[in-house]
């Protein structure tokens, strides 16, 4: 009891999400303990997994809280930073179609053409099925001074070219970047072309190269990729049981 107490008063106190006064109040202990984990360790400790897996709760706890927050910005002002802001709390939950009109609008809004914008933007209509229209944005995109958004121009590009069917240049770019960017989705859509494709004695080495790469990934980065990982794996360890 005294435990619920200082938990909801600290809640109280500090501006936390008024849910969690719920789950303390009605899962006892095991809530405290949540809340503990989530609200005030973090306080105390600057581990990146926490601050990670915090954000998560908060999401699971609150999906749509990032999409009012942005609402009311709007709301306020309707600026080209709101609507992108918009924009990217309607693309976190998947909703691409939504996304893209207030995508359009902040690039018509922005003083100069954004780069990062119109790079959102290729994603959105990309996700939401517009493939021509994404491969377009993409192929128009100026260079970027980072190498690394360059590499994700490369690889959002490659997706656009195997979903039109010119599988060798969206291999040759999943082959290119994957050097480069960090964890293993460029490796694992290459190997998944190279399936499509027949190939598969050429698709072992790469997904053998996505088992080498899990090993050094962390447990909140393997999480966030689960689905593509198992598959993966799962593949690969079919290849090697038919001699592969």
């Amino acid at each position: 009891m005294i435990v619920q107490i200082v938990c909801a008063v600290h809640c109280v106190r500090n501006g936390r999400n008024s849910l969690w006064l719920m789950v303390i109040l009605f899962f006892s202990l095991l809530g405290c303990a949540a809340y503990a984990w989530f609200e005030i360790l973090p306080d105390y400790m600057g581990r990146r997994e926490v601050r990670r897996v915090r954000q998560a709760a908060v999401k699971a706890l609150d999906p749509d809280r990032d999409v009012r927050a942005a609402r009311a910005a709007l709301e306020t002002a309707d600026t080209a930073a709101n609507r992108a802001a918009l924009a990217d709390a309607l693309a976190e939950q998947g909703k691409w179609s939504e996304a893209i009109p207030h995508y359009e609008i902040a690039d018509g809004r922005s003083p100069s053409p954004d780069r990062a914008i119109r790079f959102r933007l290729a994603r959105a209509c990309f996700e939401a099925g517009r493939n021509a229209r994404a491969r377009a944005l993409l192929e128009a995109l100026p260079p970027s001074s980072s190498p690394s958004q360059n590499d994700r121009t490369k690889l959002l590009l490659a997706r656009t070219l195997d979903q039109d069917g010119e599988s060798e240049r969206a291999l040759a770019i999943y082959a290119d970047v994957g050097t480069r960017l960090p964890g293993a989705e460029a490796q694992c859509r290459q190997a998944a072309l190279l399936l499509a494709l027949g190939r598969r004695s050429a698709a072992v080495p790469v997904l053998g190269e996505v088992e080498r790469r899990l090993k050094r990934m962390d447990s909140f980065e393997r999480a966030r990729d689960a689905d593509m990982y198992d598959w993966a794996m799962r593949n690969l360890a079919e290849l090697r049981a038919g001699g592969i």
